[in-house]
């Protein structure tokens, strides 16, 4: 039983995850605009309005990949019986695997990626471990 527990901590923890990322990256759409005339709909369209941007307009990006992990290994360990850091860990692993993709997709500065695939996914999969772990005594 506790396997199938683990399995549903990591799957609802995506779920959390993946929903606070996709707000955070259309709140930050809203609180700080693309340079006029930026297509940041597509791949080819953020390449092109590259070299517009500001190191601003990655801020919610990294926020959004970064409070997403944080969210759903929170959900996976208070959800998981047992295991709790393993669950935790596996959400931040999948979503540094998501992270890695979309820096191979997505066009981004070379100092974003290496910050975001470096800091977002795993310290925050271990801090939302932290922070939602059992307290002892």
């Amino acid at each position: 039983m506790s396997i199938v527990r683990l399995v549903l901590a990591v799957v609802l923890g995506l779920i959390v995850g993946s929903a606070v990322n996709m707000a955070l990256i259309l709140l930050g759409g809203q609180v700080i605009p693309a340079p006029p005339g930026a297509d940041m709909h597509t791949a080819e369209g953020i390449g092109a309005a590259l070299p517009l941007l500001d190191a601003r307009h990655f801020l919610f990006p990294f926020l959004a990949h970064a409070l997403g992990t944080l969210a759903g290994a929170a959900v996976a360990t208070r959800v998981a019986s047992r295991h709790r850091l393993a669950a935790a860990l596996v959400v931040g692993v999948l979503f540094l695997a998501g992270g890695v993709m979309a820096a191979r997709m997505i066009p981004a500065p070379g100092w974003f990626i290496a910050l975001d695939l470096a800091c977002a996914y795993l310290p925050f999969a271990l801090l939302g471990y932290r922070l939602a772990r059992p307290r002892v005594g």
